[in-house]
């Protein structure tokens, strides 16, 4: 391997450098170009890439649920059927996203890194507010690319151990981070999935309950929104579900998940519209 002039196999000033605790930052500086909001290989105008679509969150008396369903489309085109939208954030918390699928899953994998980095260099975790603002942070940068059609919108959830309960945040394409009560949605069949959830949701929802008000919503925002994927009973692909609690994160297991699908189309077979 070459040897870089003037650095005689030391680490570049920046690895020892004393800085902050953000690898966002850390890479801004080593490897820009590793950024998803610093690319410079992208056409100029308008792009059209898979979208994913619907998320929604519930709190629930032991915390959080938030499900996604599975389809990304390309226009009027379904690019993809399984895609996953809901991802583990840390050990508490969790992301899903909706917009741009592709720099949508690399702004997440930055995200996990980031919090990781976070946790080894302070020997703490992040509170929860720090993480959704952590995330803010990193919507704001990708402006830019929103501005060419790229936007990312995510949903971030996650158990608040210093209150003890659940929290769901949404964001808006310029980093604008807002806390939402009892449920939100975010993605083309948000206002669907919503609009189902006002009618449901009750204070007092367990866990069980609150998985059921999720998948019964993305079933709503699936029969008004074309974007939005149903529960696909021939393939066996159905929504991802995770639940925060206490006890951590976790991810609802496909046949429980499966089992719930069953009921609520069961029941929609003779009240189709919920």
């Amino acid at each position: 391997m070459a040897e870089v002039p003037g650095l005689h196999g030391r680490l570049p000033a920046h690895f020892t450098t004393p800085g902050t605790s953000s690898f966002t930052d850390f890479l801004g500086v080593a490897a820009p170009d590793l950024l998803p909001s610093r690319r410079r290989d992208l056409p100029a105008g308008l792009i059209e890439a898979p979208h994913g679509t619907t998320i929604v969150a519930v709190t629930h008396a032991q915390g959080v649920v938030m499900a996604g369903d599975r389809r990304a489309t390309m226009g009027n085109v379904i690019a993809q059927r399984d895609i996953e939208k809901v991802f583990p954030a840390d050990e508490y918390s969790c992301v899903g996203i909706a917009g741009t699928a592709g720099l949508a899953v690399e702004i997440v994998r930055l995200f996990q890194v980031q919090l990781e980095h976070y946790e080894k260099l302070e020997g703490a975790v992040l509170s929860l507010e720090g993480k959704a603002n952590q995330l803010s942070t990193m919507i704001r940068g990708n402006l830019g690319m929103a501005m060419q059609g790229l936007a990312v919108v995510p949903l971030f959830a996650g158990y608040d151990v210093d209150m003890g309960a659940g929290r769901i945040f949404s964001y808006d394409v310029t980093g604008g981070r807002y806390e939402e009560h009892s449920f939100h949605s975010v993605g083309s069949g948000s206002v669907f999935a919503r609009s189902a959830l006002k009618k449901q949701f009750k204070d007092d929802v367990d866990e069980a309950a609150a998985v059921k008000l999720a998948v019964d919503a993305l079933y709503d925002a699936a029969d008004d929104d074309s974007a939005t994927g149903g529960p696909d009973l021939t393939r066996r692909i159905f929504p991802v579900v995770m639940s925060v609690t206490a006890d951590g994160l976790r991810r609802i297991p496909d046949d429980e998940v499966g089992a719930i699908v069953q009921t609520v189309v069961d029941e929609r077979m003779t009240n189709p519209g919920g």
